[in-house]
């Protein structure tokens, strides 16, 4: 389908445009990595940011951003751009950042095993940063982020390896709304040929092993494992791809299970165009809050004021008193 095709890359060229205007303080470098992971070696674009300094006691946050399907490391200026104004309207400190070319892989490891793109997130990309930069050596300060294809991605990495990421933010993830391959519809596939799916999951597409690389579904089968992983989850309600109904439904299965998170349906926002720069923005924010969290939302005096008058009027009414756990969302 030649107008599908042409439409996607309209799309990524307009999400592959900066999305600032303002000049780079800091610096871009950008060279390849091999690995026995990938058929090519693979460009990267590494972000630094102004005064970046490889003695610094305490290490710089690693914010690893996954761009959208078809794009690549190029997108980094724009991005890079769009942190640096997050760090000087303080919702975020200075950061490390790394951005790889990954085409329209998914960011999947595919099931013939021709193309391992998780892995080598995993284990090339990650380590590399690590050894390479100052940046946390552990989970804590290191960050997973995408937008669209990039946003799928992120999520099913972290999910996957929440020992690795302190915290993930997905903005509007190429995810269905479904945890069984055959529940997905028309709406929410119309723009991926069965050539793309059975590229990355099998021809014919091995369904069992779309559910075990679907984040809905590796989030249900088990949720305990994310309790811990901070999770931004946001998309706009007029995206032309529907991407905000997979979202959705993601979020219902996080809110089901009781898994913490933030969500976040931006009115009037579509898939490309001026509301992306302001989410990633507010993105950068939620990490911010992960970095340094606002302890007082729940310890302020008025707070636990509050909350002993309510816990007396539920012993009243019979109703069970629990502490609460702000990794869990409140059930009782």
């Amino acid at each position: 389908m030649a107008w599908v095709r042409g439409l996607f890359l309209v799309l990524i060229a307009v999400l592959a445009a900066p999305l600032s205007a303002f000049a780079l303080d800091g610096e871009i470098r950008r060279y390849t990595l091999t690995s026995d992971f990938t058929p090519e070696p693979v460009d990267v674009a590494v972000y630094l940011p102004p005064g970046y300094d490889t003695k610094r006691p305490d290490a710089y946050p690693l914010l690893i951003q996954l761009h959208g399907g078809g794009g690549s490391s190029a997108q980094m200026t724009g991005m890079a751009e769009l942190l640096e104004q997050a760090v000087r309207q303080g919702r975020i400190p200075a950061a490390v950042s790394v951005m790889p070319s990954a085409g329209r892989s998914f960011y999947m490891d595919y099931r013939d095993g021709s193309e391992r793109w998780e892995s080598f997130v995993i284990e090339a990309l990650l380590p590399h940063m690590k050894q390479s930069y100052n940046v946390p050596k552990g989970r804590e300060g290191v960050f997973v982020t995408g937008v669209s294809m990039g946003g799928m991605g992120s999520l099913r990495i972290a999910f996957k390896r929440p020992d690795l990421f302190q915290a993930v933010a997905a903005q509007e993830p190429g995810i269905e709304p479904a945890l069984a391959f055959d529940d997905i519809q028309l709406r929410d596939r119309f723009w991926r040929s069965d050539a793309i799916f059975e590229e990355k999951y099998g021809a014919p597409v091995d369904k069992a092993y779309w559910a075990d690389n679907n984040p809905a579904t590796i989030a249900s089968r088990n949720p305990e494992r994310l309790v811990g992983l901070e999770i931004y989850l946001e998309a706009g309600d007029q995206d032309m791809f529907f991407l905000h109904h997979g979202t959705e439904f993601l979020h219902r299965v996080l809110f089901d299970a009781g898994v913490a998170h933030e969500y976040r349906l931006v009115r009037g926002a579509e898939h490309v165009g001026p509301s992306i720069a302001p989410r990633f923005l507010d993105a950068m924010s939620f990490f911010g809050r992960v970095l340094s969290p606002p302890t007082d939302w729940t310890e302020a005096d008025q707070v636990t004021r509050t909350r002993a008058s309510v816990d007396l009027m539920k012993r009243r009414a019979g109703y069970p008193v629990v502490a609460p756990d702000p990794s869990r969302l409140r059930d009782r």
